[in-house]
């Protein structure tokens, strides 16, 4: 420290230290600031360019849809993709489609906060024999690959009766079956002080009324999280309910868009994009209204 900068009063330029050892000036750091501001914008556009381009072939006629060129239809605007698109079937609109999987997803939701809350609690808070053994199998199962369960579950559910019905996809997420958000519960659980609990139990509480009135409102990040990402990956699920609905009637939104490509005759793009662009906004909706939770159940889960 010089004299010059313990006299009071006098203003010591402060400099930002660089890797090399040397000082930034102040043009030096803005041009660092703009080249990587620059750097986010481009990939921003990269990853958002297919989302774009489909949204503008949404808007095309169908005989324009790979033969137009820039991203916005221009002259050739129309909505006629989307009328048609919605009940281009005949026999079975898109309302059916959308009801259907808003009827999969918010019981798959359900099943799984309960379930995987349960069981998370168990891990987390009680003490039983094999809890350890029994922690390391459930974790074990994310390393099987789902195409190896397909033939079982298949059969078990054929003689269950339940192929071409909704059971196949929703009562197992009643069975905590979904490893994954067991393990991001427990983590987030094992956060909690115990004295909540252990003061609980002092004063009477069993099991199932510390589960409900004390783990379960602090747990409500874990909870979002899980909510969210169940919404997407059931509402986006293709193969599963490939396997079990053989009806239109019955099928979800990916099944139903797969219905406007004809290997063997023509496709209907235009509308395959329209109703495609549809199908993102319950996704987009339900991110942005439950972005925040999302955030705090990532940074408190472990997760990060």
């Amino acid at each position: 420290m010089t004299l010059l900068s313990r006299l009071p009063g006098t203003a010591v330029p402060s400099r930002e230290p660089s890797r090399g050892g040397r000082a930034l000036t102040k043009e030096q750091r803005r041009f660092r600031k703009l080249l990587i501001h620059a750097l986010l914008c481009a990939a921003l556009v990269i990853m958002l360019y297919p989302l774009l381009w489909m949204l503008g072939a949404s808007f095309r006629p169908s005989a324009r849809t790979f033969t137009a060129v820039g991203l916005w239809p221009g002259d050739d605007f129309t909505t006629e993709n989307y009328t048609e698109g919605w009940r281009a079937l005949g026999f079975v609109t898109f309302t059916n489609f959308f009801a259907n999987s808003f009827l999969v997803a918010g019981l798959a939701i359900v099943g799984n906060l309960v379930s995987c809350s349960l069981a998370a609690y168990a891990f987390a808070r009680l003490r039983f024999p094999g809890r350890r053994i029994l922690f390391a199998l459930m974790l074990g199962t994310l390393m099987l690959p789902y195409h190896v369960l397909i033939i079982p579950q298949y059969v078990l559910f054929s003689e269950f009766g339940w192929v071409n019905t909704f059971l196949p996809l929703v009562v197992p997420k009643f069975l905590a079956t979904d490893a994954f958000y067991v393990f991001l519960m427990v983590q987030f659980l094992r956060t909690l002080p115990r004295e909540l609990t252990e003061s609980a139990k002092i004063d009477g509480a069993g099991h199932l009324r510390i589960f409900l009135q004390i783990i379960m409102p602090l747990a409500l990040p874990a909870l979002g999280t899980t909510a969210i990402f169940t919404f997407i990956h059931t509402w986006n699920d293709f193969l599963t309910p490939l396997i079990y609905l053989n009806t239109p009637d019955k099928y979800t939104v990916p099944l139903g868009l797969r219905l406007f490509l004809d290997p063997t005759g023509e496709s209907a793009y235009g509308a395959l994009f329209a109703m495609s662009i549809l199908s993102l906004g319950p996704v987009i909706g339900f991110f942005i209204a439950f972005q925040r939770t999302l955030v705090h159940g990532i940074a408190t889960t472990g997760l990060k």
